[in-house]
């Protein structure tokens, strides 16, 4: 699902409850992670709960890497938060990956005020994740 789609729908749901509702399809709807992507080298730390990041990065025709990402989560609203951030991030090139603020659209979305301190610990620790794995891509290129 695309990014301002998913921000369009949060602005449509007035409780707190149908948000969180909606954050748990969102991360029902994720790809499969495959077992052998559950490794401790996919492992994002600073979560409460576990959760794995796979990253792959091809190049675009103008030899810019691309990211995109699968990833799981044993807690369905971290799920959700990963799915989140998959549509703002996800076949993007390197550079604009780091010049998005994803911090901010949590902000925006109202996930800083109604998440525990754990889970928005965990949501930065998966934003600085992808975010050094944009850095890294950009690295191989020089």
């Amino acid at each position: 699902m695309a990014i301002d789609d998913i921000i369009e729908n949060f602005a449509l749901l007035d409780e707190w409850d149908d948000r969180y509702r909606y954050v748990i399809e969102l991360g029902r709807a994720l790809a499969e992670l495959p077992e052998d992507a559950r490794t401790d080298t996919n492992k994002v730390r600073g979560c409460a709960s576990q959760v794995w990041l796979s990253t792959n990065v091809r190049r675009a025709e103008d030899g810019d890497p691309v990211l995109t990402f699968i990833g799981d989560s044993d807690a369905h609203i971290v799920r959700g938060l990963i799915a989140i951030l998959f549509a703002l991030h996800s076949g993007r090139p390197a550079r604009e990956i780091l010049k998005t603020d994803a911090l901010a659209l949590f902000a925006r979305l109202g996930l800083g005020e109604h998440l525990t301190p754990q889970r928005s610990n965990g949501f930065r620790a998966m934003v600085e994740r992808i975010q050094t794995d944009a850095r890294t891509a950009l690295m191989q290129d020089a």
